[in-house]
């Protein structure tokens, strides 16, 4: 495998900048996880597990970590018209094309060439390869706010079922237990 080049860019980005910073600073908040118990109360009531709100909560939540992909795809596809071009550009002329604060790798081999673009903490976010186009991959910092939305979700809807299972198994038998 012939790695023709290794983009690091250190020029200061402003939309990406504010954006690095905000991604780092995420936490599941006291208000955010009493909307997560809210929608899986909702949920529960209509025995449905992730509705769509919680749905679109999750997604939202997730955007605020991930990456500009679609920025990237763009700048990589302009910058793709020849890829024997790219594999030959200087390293200044890379580090224009991708900004702060990603990192990318031109690899070329017998079976074809390969484009690798890493975030800032090196997680692999997207890969370009001729036959199959782009693939996104989750960074750390998506899977991350993923699991504690998941979690913190699939804790309150548990109690949310269980607090329906009990309520039922007393009004059983024509007669409320809690009466």
């Amino acid at each position: 495998m012939d790695i023709t080049g290794i983009v690091k860019s250190h020029q200061a980005d402003s939309t990406g900048a504010g954006k690095t910073s905000s991604r780092k600073d995420w936490k599941l908040s006291d208000s955010l996880r009493e909307k997560i118990i809210e929608y899986a109360r909702e949920d529960a009531s209509q025995n449905v597990y992730m509705g769509n709100k919680f749905l679109a909560l999750r997604k939202s939540e997730v955007a605020k970590v991930a990456p500009d992909r679609a920025a990237l795809m763009g700048k990589v596809s302009r910058g793709m018209a020849d890829m024997e071009k790219i594999q030959k550009a200087d390293e200044r002329r890379l580090r224009l094309l991708f900004g702060e604060p990603y990192e990318a790798e031109f690899q070329s081999d017998g079976a074809g060439s390969a484009v690798h673009v890493y975030d800032e903490n090196g997680d692999e976010i997207l890969t370009y390869t001729a036959g199959v186009g782009w693939q996104e991959k989750e960074s750390k910092a998506e899977t991350k706010v993923h699991g504690a939305l998941k979690t913190a979700y699939y804790a309150a809807f548990r109690a949310a079922r269980q607090g329906m299972n009990a309520g039922a198994a007393e009004v059983q038998g024509g007669f409320d237990a809690r009466a």
